[in-house]
Protein backbone atom coordinates (compact mmCIF):
# COMPACT_ATOMS: atom_id res chain seq x y z
CA UNK A 1 0.00 0.00 0.00
CA UNK A 2 1.58 3.46 -0.93
CA UNK A 3 -0.05 6.74 -1.01
CA UNK A 4 2.10 7.69 -3.45
CA UNK A 5 3.31 10.40 -0.87
CA UNK A 6 6.62 11.50 0.53
CA UNK A 7 7.49 12.11 4.11
CA UNK A 8 10.64 14.21 3.44
CA UNK A 9 11.78 17.65 4.47
CA UNK A 10 11.81 19.05 1.26
CA UNK A 11 8.23 17.11 0.33
CA UNK A 12 6.88 18.18 3.04
CA UNK A 13 7.34 21.78 3.42
CA UNK A 14 6.44 22.26 -0.65
CA UNK A 15 2.77 20.38 0.57
CA UNK A 16 2.32 22.42 3.44
CA UNK A 17 3.10 25.74 1.46
CA UNK A 18 0.69 27.93 2.23
CA UNK A 19 -1.43 26.12 4.94
CA UNK A 20 1.09 26.91 7.36
CA UNK A 21 3.42 30.17 8.61
CA UNK A 22 6.73 30.06 7.36
CA UNK A 23 7.85 31.00 10.36
CA UNK A 24 7.40 27.80 12.48
CA UNK A 25 9.74 25.86 14.07
CA UNK A 26 7.71 22.67 14.28
CA UNK A 27 8.69 19.69 12.29
CA UNK A 28 7.64 20.25 8.64
CA UNK A 29 7.38 16.88 8.04
CA UNK A 30 5.13 15.30 11.24
CA UNK A 31 3.05 18.53 10.26
CA UNK A 32 2.57 16.92 7.10
CA UNK A 33 2.08 13.44 7.95
CA UNK A 34 -0.99 14.80 10.60
CA UNK A 35 -2.59 16.73 7.71
CA UNK A 36 -2.66 13.08 6.13
CA UNK A 37 -4.24 11.45 8.74
CA UNK A 38 -6.83 13.83 8.50
CA UNK A 39 -7.78 12.50 5.39
CA UNK A 40 -7.22 8.74 6.54
CA UNK A 41 -8.67 8.63 9.58
CA UNK A 42 -12.48 9.41 10.41
CA UNK A 43 -13.00 11.91 13.32
CA UNK A 44 -12.15 10.31 16.88
CA UNK A 45 -10.71 7.40 15.74
CA UNK A 46 -8.66 5.52 18.55
CA UNK A 47 -6.12 3.16 16.57
CA UNK A 48 -4.90 5.94 14.69
CA UNK A 49 -4.82 8.37 18.26
CA UNK A 50 -3.47 5.34 19.72
CA UNK A 51 -0.70 4.94 16.63
CA UNK A 52 -0.16 8.64 16.36
CA UNK A 53 0.88 9.18 20.25
CA UNK A 54 3.23 6.30 20.58
CA UNK A 55 4.87 6.49 17.76
CA UNK A 56 4.58 9.70 16.49
CA UNK A 57 2.13 10.96 13.72
CA UNK A 58 4.81 10.63 10.43
CA UNK A 59 6.37 7.28 11.68
CA UNK A 60 2.76 6.03 12.42
CA UNK A 61 2.11 6.81 8.83
CA UNK A 62 5.34 5.06 7.48
CA UNK A 63 3.76 1.52 9.36
CA UNK A 64 0.40 2.05 8.03
CA UNK A 65 1.80 2.89 4.40
CA UNK A 66 4.45 0.19 4.74
CA UNK A 67 2.48 -2.70 6.33
CA UNK A 68 5.28 -2.73 9.25
CA UNK A 69 4.48 -4.65 12.72
CA UNK A 70 3.14 -2.47 15.10
CA UNK A 71 5.31 -2.12 17.96
CA UNK A 72 3.74 -3.12 21.50
CA UNK A 73 4.20 0.22 22.99
CA UNK A 74 1.50 1.53 21.13
CA UNK A 75 -0.97 -0.78 22.27
CA UNK A 76 -2.54 -2.28 19.27
CA UNK A 77 -3.24 -5.86 18.50
CA UNK A 78 -2.04 -7.19 14.89
CA UNK A 79 -5.60 -7.80 14.40
CA UNK A 80 -6.72 -4.00 15.26
CA UNK A 81 -4.03 -2.52 13.28
CA UNK A 82 -5.18 -4.71 9.98
CA UNK A 83 -8.97 -3.64 10.44
CA UNK A 84 -7.79 -0.50 10.81
CA UNK A 85 -5.13 -0.30 8.05
CA UNK A 86 -8.42 -1.98 5.82
CA UNK A 87 -10.49 1.13 6.30
CA UNK A 88 -7.77 3.26 6.05
CA UNK A 89 -6.84 1.68 2.45
CA UNK A 90 -9.48 3.17 0.71
CA UNK A 91 -8.56 6.88 1.09
CA UNK A 92 -4.69 6.53 0.63
CA UNK A 93 -5.18 8.35 -2.81
CA UNK A 94 -2.38 10.80 -3.52
CA UNK A 95 -4.60 12.74 -5.84
CA UNK A 96 -7.34 12.98 -3.72
CA UNK A 97 -5.25 14.43 -0.87
CA UNK A 98 -3.22 17.21 -2.88
CA UNK A 99 -6.29 18.24 -4.43
CA UNK A 100 -7.83 18.69 -0.52
CA UNK A 101 -4.72 20.48 0.22
CA UNK A 102 -5.16 22.65 -3.10
CA UNK A 103 -8.91 23.81 -1.92
CA UNK A 104 -7.29 24.96 1.42
CA UNK A 105 -4.78 26.91 -0.08
CA UNK A 106 -7.21 28.31 -2.80
CA UNK A 107 -9.34 29.40 0.23
CA UNK A 108 -6.60 30.50 2.58
CA UNK A 109 -7.13 27.61 4.99
CA UNK A 110 -4.32 27.11 7.81
CA UNK A 111 -3.20 24.00 8.82
CA UNK A 112 -2.90 24.49 12.90
CA UNK A 113 -1.20 20.76 14.87
CA UNK A 114 -0.32 20.30 18.43
CA UNK A 115 2.99 21.69 19.83
CA UNK A 116 2.12 24.93 17.63
CA UNK A 117 1.97 28.03 19.94
CA UNK A 118 -1.85 28.45 19.10
CA UNK A 119 -3.03 24.89 19.29
CA UNK A 120 -5.57 24.76 21.69
CA UNK A 121 -4.26 22.61 24.46
CA UNK A 122 -7.78 21.60 26.04
CA UNK A 123 -7.97 19.44 23.18
CA UNK A 124 -5.05 17.51 24.43
CA UNK A 125 -7.35 16.06 27.16
CA UNK A 126 -9.51 14.23 24.71
CA UNK A 127 -6.46 11.89 24.49
CA UNK A 128 -6.11 9.13 21.68
CA UNK A 129 -9.43 10.14 20.59
CA UNK A 130 -8.05 13.47 20.14
CA UNK A 131 -7.89 15.53 16.30
CA UNK A 132 -4.79 14.74 14.60
CA UNK A 133 -4.64 18.76 13.13
CA UNK A 134 -7.23 21.32 12.37
CA UNK A 135 -7.98 23.25 9.35
CA UNK A 136 -9.04 26.80 10.12
CA UNK A 137 -10.58 29.49 8.22
CA UNK A 138 -10.02 32.24 9.78
CA UNK A 139 -7.98 33.85 13.17
CA UNK A 140 -5.74 29.87 14.41
CA UNK A 141 -5.51 31.66 18.02
CA UNK A 142 -9.19 32.40 18.43
CA UNK A 143 -10.00 29.08 20.20
CA UNK A 144 -6.89 29.52 22.43
CA UNK A 145 -8.69 32.13 24.64
CA UNK A 146 -8.51 32.26 28.47
CA UNK A 147 -11.66 31.47 28.97
CA UNK A 148 -14.76 30.00 27.18
CA UNK A 149 -18.34 28.57 27.06
CA UNK A 150 -19.92 26.85 24.69
CA UNK A 151 -23.29 27.23 23.97
CA UNK A 152 -25.59 24.70 22.34
CA UNK A 153 -29.40 23.52 21.46
CA UNK A 154 -31.79 22.30 19.17
CA UNK A 155 -31.95 23.19 15.89
CA UNK A 156 -35.80 23.58 16.08
CA UNK A 157 -35.72 25.90 18.83
CA UNK A 158 -38.31 28.06 20.06
CA UNK A 159 -38.69 31.88 20.60
CA UNK A 160 -37.96 31.48 24.24
CA UNK A 161 -34.38 29.46 23.32
CA UNK A 162 -33.25 31.70 20.98
CA UNK A 163 -33.82 34.80 23.24
CA UNK A 164 -32.09 33.32 26.03
CA UNK A 165 -29.44 31.67 23.74
CA UNK A 166 -28.70 35.41 22.59
CA UNK A 167 -29.02 36.77 25.81
CA UNK A 168 -26.48 34.78 27.46
CA UNK A 169 -23.63 34.98 24.56
CA UNK A 170 -23.73 38.39 24.08
CA UNK A 171 -23.01 39.56 27.97
CA UNK A 172 -20.48 36.70 27.87
CA UNK A 173 -18.74 37.56 24.47
CA UNK A 174 -19.01 41.51 25.75
CA UNK A 175 -17.06 40.19 28.80
CA UNK A 176 -14.31 38.82 26.94
CA UNK A 177 -15.29 35.36 27.06
CA UNK A 178 -14.97 33.13 24.20
CA UNK A 179 -18.51 31.92 22.73
CA UNK A 180 -18.21 28.04 21.20
CA UNK A 181 -20.62 26.31 19.14
CA UNK A 182 -21.93 24.53 15.83
CA UNK A 183 -22.96 27.39 13.22
CA UNK A 184 -26.03 24.64 13.03
CA UNK A 185 -29.63 26.50 12.69
CA UNK A 186 -31.54 27.45 16.31
CA UNK A 187 -29.73 27.97 19.38
CA UNK A 188 -26.16 27.74 17.83
CA UNK A 189 -27.11 30.32 15.01
CA UNK A 190 -28.55 32.81 17.71
CA UNK A 191 -25.64 32.27 20.17
CA UNK A 192 -22.89 33.06 16.82
CA UNK A 193 -24.96 35.84 15.78
CA UNK A 194 -25.26 37.59 19.46
CA UNK A 195 -21.38 37.02 20.23
CA UNK A 196 -20.49 39.07 17.05
CA UNK A 197 -23.28 41.76 18.05
CA UNK A 198 -21.35 42.46 20.81
CA UNK A 199 -18.30 42.52 19.55
CA UNK A 200 -16.91 39.47 20.94
CA UNK A 201 -15.03 36.44 19.18
CA UNK A 202 -16.91 33.11 18.83
CA UNK A 203 -15.85 30.00 17.04
CA UNK A 204 -17.82 27.57 15.59
CA UNK A 205 -16.86 24.07 14.71
CA UNK A 206 -17.80 22.16 11.61
CA UNK A 207 -18.73 18.32 11.01
CA UNK A 208 -17.36 19.01 7.21
CA UNK A 209 -14.62 20.44 5.33
CA UNK A 210 -14.33 24.58 6.08
CA UNK A 211 -14.48 25.84 2.66
CA UNK A 212 -17.98 24.92 2.34
CA UNK A 213 -19.90 26.35 5.22
CA UNK A 214 -22.68 23.76 6.68
CA UNK A 215 -25.83 24.71 6.64
CA UNK A 216 -25.66 26.43 3.05
CA UNK A 217 -28.16 28.92 4.80
CA UNK A 218 -25.77 29.97 7.18
CA UNK A 219 -22.77 30.86 4.76
CA UNK A 220 -22.85 34.09 5.65
CA UNK A 221 -22.90 33.90 9.50
CA UNK A 222 -19.88 31.97 8.75
CA UNK A 223 -18.07 34.66 6.98
CA UNK A 224 -19.02 36.70 10.19
CA UNK A 225 -17.29 34.22 12.30
CA UNK A 226 -14.26 33.47 10.47
CA UNK A 227 -13.25 37.61 10.30
CA UNK A 228 -13.30 37.73 13.99
CA UNK A 229 -12.97 34.57 15.37
CA UNK A 230 -12.79 30.86 13.49
CA UNK A 231 -14.80 28.66 12.09
CA UNK A 232 -12.70 24.73 12.25
CA UNK A 233 -12.74 21.52 12.02
CA UNK A 234 -10.46 17.94 12.05
CA UNK A 235 -12.02 17.62 8.45
CA UNK A 236 -10.01 18.18 5.09
CA UNK A 237 -11.38 20.26 2.93
CA UNK A 238 -13.72 18.09 0.10
CA UNK A 239 -14.62 16.07 3.61
CA UNK A 240 -18.40 16.04 3.91
CA UNK A 241 -20.90 16.19 7.34
CA UNK A 242 -22.00 13.16 8.05
CA UNK A 243 -24.00 12.10 11.27
CA UNK A 244 -21.08 10.22 12.38
CA UNK A 245 -18.88 13.41 12.03
CA UNK A 246 -21.57 16.01 13.87
CA UNK A 247 -21.42 13.61 16.92
CA UNK A 248 -17.67 13.72 16.65
CA UNK A 249 -17.92 17.06 16.38
CA UNK A 250 -20.02 17.64 19.40
CA UNK A 251 -16.64 16.19 21.60
CA UNK A 252 -14.37 19.22 20.07
CA UNK A 253 -17.24 21.95 21.46
CA UNK A 254 -17.23 20.57 24.53
CA UNK A 255 -13.44 19.71 24.97
CA UNK A 256 -12.32 23.80 23.93
CA UNK A 257 -15.19 24.95 26.43
CA UNK A 258 -14.81 24.96 30.03
CA UNK A 259 -18.54 24.91 30.39
CA UNK A 260 -20.81 23.84 28.14
CA UNK A 261 -24.41 25.40 28.44
CA UNK A 262 -26.92 23.12 27.20
CA UNK A 263 -30.32 25.91 26.33
CA UNK A 264 -32.88 23.88 24.42
CA UNK A 265 -32.53 20.07 23.75
CA UNK A 266 -35.63 17.49 23.32
CA UNK A 267 -34.99 14.38 24.63
CA UNK A 268 -33.09 12.90 22.32
CA UNK A 269 -31.21 15.47 20.66
CA UNK A 270 -27.90 15.83 19.99
CA UNK A 271 -26.61 18.58 22.46
CA UNK A 272 -27.35 15.76 24.79
CA UNK A 273 -24.21 13.99 23.17
CA UNK A 274 -22.14 17.44 23.50
CA UNK A 275 -23.46 17.12 27.52
CA UNK A 276 -22.29 13.92 27.54
CA UNK A 277 -18.58 14.43 26.44
CA UNK A 278 -18.26 17.60 28.54
CA UNK A 279 -19.32 14.99 31.39
CA UNK A 280 -16.60 12.63 30.42
CA UNK A 281 -14.01 15.18 30.09
CA UNK A 282 -14.82 16.48 33.57
CA UNK A 283 -16.02 19.65 31.96
CA UNK A 284 -18.93 21.60 34.04
CA UNK A 285 -22.30 21.30 32.07
CA UNK A 286 -25.03 23.88 32.60
CA UNK A 287 -28.57 23.85 31.59
CA UNK A 288 -31.46 26.20 31.10
CA UNK A 289 -35.20 25.32 32.36
CA UNK A 290 -37.94 25.72 30.26
CA UNK A 291 -41.60 25.45 30.40
CA UNK A 292 -42.67 21.81 31.50
CA UNK A 293 -44.99 21.71 28.73
CA UNK A 294 -42.63 22.47 26.04
CA UNK A 295 -40.74 19.09 24.28
CA UNK A 296 -37.82 21.65 23.49
CA UNK A 297 -36.92 21.38 27.01
CA UNK A 298 -37.09 18.06 27.64
CA UNK A 299 -33.69 17.28 27.33
CA UNK A 300 -32.35 20.19 29.71
CA UNK A 301 -34.89 19.26 32.02
CA UNK A 302 -33.48 15.32 32.16
CA UNK A 303 -29.84 17.21 32.29
CA UNK A 304 -31.02 19.24 35.34
CA UNK A 305 -32.80 16.15 36.46
CA UNK A 306 -30.05 13.30 36.00
CA UNK A 307 -27.18 14.54 35.08
CA UNK A 308 -26.36 17.63 38.12
CA UNK A 309 -26.35 19.97 35.78
CA UNK A 310 -26.49 23.48 37.59
CA UNK A 311 -29.51 25.48 36.49
CA UNK A 312 -28.76 28.31 34.09
CA UNK A 313 -30.95 31.54 34.16
CA UNK A 314 -28.66 34.08 33.02
CA UNK A 315 -25.12 34.91 32.30
CA UNK A 316 -24.33 35.23 35.95
CA UNK A 317 -25.03 32.14 36.86
CA UNK A 318 -22.11 31.02 33.90
CA UNK A 319 -19.61 33.29 35.09
CA UNK A 320 -19.97 31.80 38.99
CA UNK A 321 -19.38 28.29 37.16
CA UNK A 322 -16.24 29.95 35.49
CA UNK A 323 -15.01 31.83 38.95
CA UNK A 324 -14.57 35.08 37.28
CA UNK A 325 -17.16 38.05 38.97
CA UNK A 326 -18.47 41.03 36.14
CA UNK A 327 -16.75 44.25 37.05
CA UNK A 328 -19.36 46.45 38.33
CA UNK A 329 -20.13 49.23 35.40
CA UNK A 330 -20.40 52.46 37.53
CA UNK A 331 -22.86 55.45 37.06
CA UNK A 332 -20.61 58.48 36.03
CA UNK A 333 -19.37 61.13 38.78
CA UNK A 334 -19.92 58.62 41.64
CA UNK A 335 -16.73 58.82 42.59
CA UNK A 336 -16.04 54.82 42.79
CA UNK A 337 -12.58 53.68 42.32
CA UNK A 338 -13.44 49.66 41.08
CA UNK A 339 -11.74 47.92 38.08
CA UNK A 340 -13.56 49.49 35.38
CA UNK A 341 -12.83 52.87 36.61
CA UNK A 342 -8.79 51.54 36.21
CA UNK A 343 -9.07 50.27 33.07
CA UNK A 344 -10.53 53.64 31.73
CA UNK A 345 -8.02 55.53 33.40
CA UNK A 346 -5.45 53.64 31.63
CA UNK A 347 -6.84 54.20 28.38
CA UNK A 348 -5.53 57.08 25.94
CA UNK A 349 -8.18 59.58 23.80
CA UNK A 350 -4.62 60.45 21.39
CA UNK A 351 -3.33 56.81 20.68
CA UNK A 352 -4.08 53.25 21.16
CA UNK A 353 -2.69 50.86 23.69
CA UNK A 354 -2.01 47.43 23.63
CA UNK A 355 -3.80 44.99 26.17
CA UNK A 356 -0.49 44.85 27.93
CA UNK A 357 0.16 47.89 28.21
CA UNK A 358 -2.99 48.67 29.98
CA UNK A 359 -3.24 46.13 32.31
CA UNK A 360 0.78 47.60 33.46
CA UNK A 361 -0.90 51.06 33.61
CA UNK A 362 -3.91 49.38 35.64
CA UNK A 363 -2.24 47.18 37.72
CA UNK A 364 -4.51 44.27 36.97
CA UNK A 365 -4.08 40.83 35.44
CA UNK A 366 -4.56 40.35 32.01
CA UNK A 367 -7.62 38.38 31.87
CA UNK A 368 -9.19 40.79 33.99
CA UNK A 369 -8.46 44.05 32.02
CA UNK A 370 -9.94 42.00 28.70
CA UNK A 371 -13.22 40.82 30.32
CA UNK A 372 -13.39 45.14 31.61
CA UNK A 373 -12.34 46.25 27.83
CA UNK A 374 -15.48 44.51 26.56
CA UNK A 375 -17.87 45.90 28.48
CA UNK A 376 -16.65 49.21 27.81
CA UNK A 377 -16.61 48.72 24.35
CA UNK A 378 -20.62 48.17 24.59
CA UNK A 379 -21.25 51.03 26.77
CA UNK A 380 -19.17 53.00 24.01
CA UNK A 381 -16.74 54.52 26.36
CA UNK A 382 -13.72 52.04 24.72
CA UNK A 383 -13.37 51.39 20.81
CA UNK A 384 -10.83 48.39 19.61
CA UNK A 385 -8.80 48.75 16.35
CA UNK A 386 -6.02 47.04 14.69
CA UNK A 387 -3.21 48.94 16.78
CA UNK A 388 -5.02 48.29 19.90
CA UNK A 389 -7.51 50.00 22.38
CA UNK A 390 -8.08 53.69 23.08
CA UNK A 391 -11.26 55.92 24.52
CA UNK A 392 -12.78 57.45 21.79
CA UNK A 393 -12.95 60.99 21.12
CA UNK A 394 -14.91 63.31 23.38
CA UNK A 395 -15.55 60.89 25.68
CA UNK A 396 -14.62 61.13 29.28
CA UNK A 397 -12.50 59.46 31.31
CA UNK A 398 -15.15 59.59 34.19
Amino acid sequence: MNAGTELTETAARAALRGLTPDSRSTDAVSDYARAIWSFLAEPGDGIAGCLRLALGPAAALRVVLNGEAVPASAGVTREEFDRARARWAPRLDQRAIAAGLATARAAGIRLLTPGHEEWPGRLDDLGIHGPACLWVRGDPAAASAAVSVAIVGARAATSYGELVAGELAAELAGAGILVVSGAAYGIDGAAHRAALCAGGTTVALSAGGVERPYPSGHAQLSDRIARSGAVMSEVPCGGAPTKWRFLQRNRLIAALSDVTVVVEAGWRSGSLNTAGHAAALGRLLGAVPGPVTSAASAGTHRLLREYDAVCVTGAADVREMLGVDRPTLSPAGDGRTDDVTRVRDALSSRSHRSIDEIAARCGMPLEEVTAVLGLLQLEGTAEHGSAGWRRPTGARAR
